[in-house]
């Protein structure tokens, strides 16, 4: 697993901004050289602001949006649809503006879907994934080129909340998540296996409210107690802040912000 880099923005805006410009590049350089390019995505504020800024630049379309497949991290096990799914956030802030194939976007299940419970909605979307892994893939997942993630102030990633049982899970790549700490109760997540087989993991942290987790989860804390301290990609870990959350970072952990 790779060390975390860090890159503090002045502000959340200018983050979005940065995080959309990185991510442009490396899907294009994966469709460059393999032809196909594969993200997980994030919701939340910072995952969310991410996709629009991506969506207002104007070098999205140096993305061939047919040969990308875009995966989820995480979905609250709510109707299709509904205004507080991930999913229909990620429709809103970009890909319904973009020329994705359909059969290349893999949302996770919906409450109303074909499967009876959140836990049964966890084991399709885990099957879903092991049948687009390749015999060189880890865990059962595909390779992933970037996995988004956003941090939550209780330092949660996904939804694998500090403590549960999600973030013990060693072999599933998919868990149900029941009793969630934030509304709803209910959803679905990758675990840190899954997490963890990515290439690159992208963790999104702006504002004063997640200073602390931040500081906490790159200062030495267990997974256990700070799930993102475990999420860790095979070749890279980039921290993406702004000042706000960066501020209560150890001065030797800091980097200088950038203008």
């Amino acid at each position: 697993m790779s060390a975390p880099q860090l890159v503090v923005h002045r502000d959340k805006e200018l983050m979005a901004q940065a995080a959309a410009a990185r991510l442009i590049t490396r899907i294009v350089d994966a469709q460059s050289s393999r032809g196909t390019a594969s993200v997980v995505l994030t919701g939340g504020r910072n995952g969310n602001g991410l996709l629009a800024a991506l969506g207002a630049s104007k070098a999205r379309d140096a993305i061939d949006w047919s040969r990308l497949d875009l995966w989820w991290g995480d979905e609250r096990f709510l109707p299709e649809g509904d205004p507080e799914r991930n999913a229909t956030q990620a429709r809103e802030a970009l890909l319904d503006a973009v020329p994705l194939d359909p059969g290349r976007v893999h949302t996770m299940p919906a409450s109303d879907g074909a499967h009876a419970d959140v836990d049964a909605a966890a084991e399709a979307y885990a099957r879903e994934l092991a049948a687009a892994a390749g015999p060189e893939d880890h865990s059962g997942v595909p390779g992933f080129d970037v996995l988004l993630l956003g941090v939550g102030p209780d330092t949660h990633v996904a939804s694998l909340f500090p403590e549960l049982p999600g973030v013990r899970e060693r072999e599933r790549t998919v868990v149900g998540v029941h009793g969630a700490p934030k509304p709803p109760p209910l959803r679905v997540s990758l675990t840190l296996p899954a997490i963890r087989a990515a290439r690159e993991v992208w963790l999104l942290a702006a504002g004063d409210d997640k200073a602390n987790a931040a500081a906490i989860a790159l200062s030495g804390a267990g997974e256990i107690q700070a799930p993102a301290a475990g999420a860790r990609g095979r070749a890279r870990t980039l921290w993406l802040l702004d000042r706000a959350a960066a501020s209560q970072l150890p001065v030797e952990l800091r980097p200088p912000a950038v203008a």
